[in-house]
């Protein structure tokens, strides 16, 4: 017996794809048979499961659990939750590997795995020696117990036991999604007065998209912080693994300010520590970490590259641009937007300010969100290496950690090739709009000489 996934659901950090399209029930059994056939290799018996509130969610687990148990394995089912929840689960309980049943912030027909074995992510040569097991049916074989914990008040109790802020009036979005249980259970712990919108899980996630690193899907948080007068809002993805944040007067800080925010109390905790962020996050982050003493490190995007490089470096805290922040310091290591939520406030409150005066604080800058160009999947790395050829004549430096980030007069902008899907991205930051302009006049420049069109 064998079994051969669609190669487009093979991510470099997960195994996602489109339900009953490119990803089956079938699949889920096979995860699950490879998976386990992975953690018995390491010695390890125990795997814990958790799902968040996806339609297709309950079947895919329901079949990658068959699938775990008959490879073997004994499996924990910690029911529905963020996927925080079972990083947290994976860590505390007496587990060797997890997986987490997720579409995270993509289209409610998409769904997938993330998973972690021995506390480090299982992703890019793991999930690829996971489809060759499946393909050769190179599977271990058993009969393994199948039983359930309730994880979300140790859950709670332990986001709860991070809180040092004061009393504030905050309005917390949850999209649907799986973090909302656990959101109700938290604010009914915090002190001060909290307005929760769509803490019900609903796989047609009817009120918008649950992503708040898209500005549209902030505005029912916009419009609530503005109706009740609140100090500021606060935005979680599908999975609960994404943070956003709004201020007090409904402006939106991104995931590089709200790293740099709960950077500084950190740093005075840990003076030279070593603070993360990924190759899109503002050169204000890595000035502002310098500034406070700190050891900025430019990484490469992907929470699964993310949490390697916090192991290989020893960072306490680390982040990207989509509002992943990751913390090892007094926590485990995993992103967490319900624990980032708890840090901010804390951070807020160490400040003396509100987040308004925090935001107002901040360098005036201009910046494209992420530029998506769809490129062929065999094309993409090729036009990177190309323009990379251009600069290197033309004598520019380039840093190549994550694609090219290039600095320039005016700011900065970055190319790299999408790790997910066929396509480039762009991104560029400036002081004003016409330096913002010069800086995607270049980019253009390059794209069109290997034949590509933003």
């Amino acid at each position: 017996m064998s079994h051969r996934f669609d190669p487009t659901i093979l991510r470099e950090y997960d195994i996602r794809g489109t339900v009953g399209v490119t990803l089956h029930e079938a699949d889920a059994v096979a995860v699950g048979r490879s998976f386990a056939t992975c953690v018995r290799a390491a010695g390890g018996t125990r795997v814990a499961v958790g799902r968040d509130g996806r339609l297709s969610s309950p079947m895919l687990e329901a079949a990658l659990v068959n699938g775990l148990a008959a490879g073997g394995v004994d499996v924990v089912r910690i029911g529905l939750g963020p996927s925080p929840m079972l990083y947290y689960a994976e860590a505390v309980m007496e587990v060797d590997a997890g997986i987490q049943v997720t579409g995270s912030h993509n289209p409610a027909d998409h769904n997938g795995f993330k998973m972690v074995l021995g506390h480090r992510s299982f992703w890019a040569d793991d999930i690829r020696h996971l489809a060759r097991l499946a393909e050769t049916g190179d599977w271990s074989e058993g009969d393994g117990n199948v039983t359930e914990a309730d994880m979300l008040d140790a859950y709670v109790g332990r986001l709860f036991a991070g809180y040092g802020g004061g009393a504030y009036r905050i309005g917390w979005d949850c999209g649907s999604g799986a973090a909302g249980p656990a959101v109700e259970r938290l604010t009914a712990l915090l002190p001060g007065e909290h307005h929760l919108l769509y803490t019900q899980p609903d796989g047609h996630f009817p009120h918008h998209h649950p992503d708040p690193s898209e500005e549209a899907n902030l505005a029912d948080l916009q419009a609530l912080v503005a109706e009740k007068s609140l100090d500021f809002g606060l935005a979680f993805d599908g999975d609960g693994d994404r943070i956003g944040a709004v201020d007090g007067k409904g402006r939106v800080l991104w995931g590089d300010q709200i790293l740099g925010l709960i950077a500084e109390p950190l740093l005075r905790e840990l003076p030279g520590a070593t603070i993360i962020a990924d190759v899109k996050a503002s050169q204000a982050l890595f000035d502002r970490i310098t500034d406070l003493g700190g050891k900025p490190c430019m990484w490469k995007t992907g929470h699964s590259a993310i949490k390697t490089k916090m192991v290989e470096t020893g960072a306490p805290l680390a982040g990207e641009m989509s509002g992943h922040i990751f913390f090892g310091h007094d926590y485990y290591g995993f992103d967490d937007a319900l624990f980032a939520a708890v840090k901010l406030i804390r951070a807020i409150h160490a400040s003396g300010r509100s987040l308004t005066q925090l935001h107002d604080a901040m360098p005036a800058l201009v910046s494209t969100p992420d530029l998506r160009i769809p490129v062929a999947e065999d094309r993409k790395l090729a036009v990177v290496a190309e323009v990379d050829a251009r600069l290197d004549e033309q004598g520019i430096a380039a840093d190549r950690t994550d694609g090219l980030r290039v600095m320039r007069p005016d700011g900065w902008w970055l190319l790299r090739a999408s790790n997910t899907q066929g396509a480039l991205t762009v991104r560029a930051e400036a002081g004003d709009e016409a330096g913002l302009a010069r800086l995607l006049a270049e980019v253009d420049g390059h794209l069109a000489a290997s034949g590509v069109t933003r």
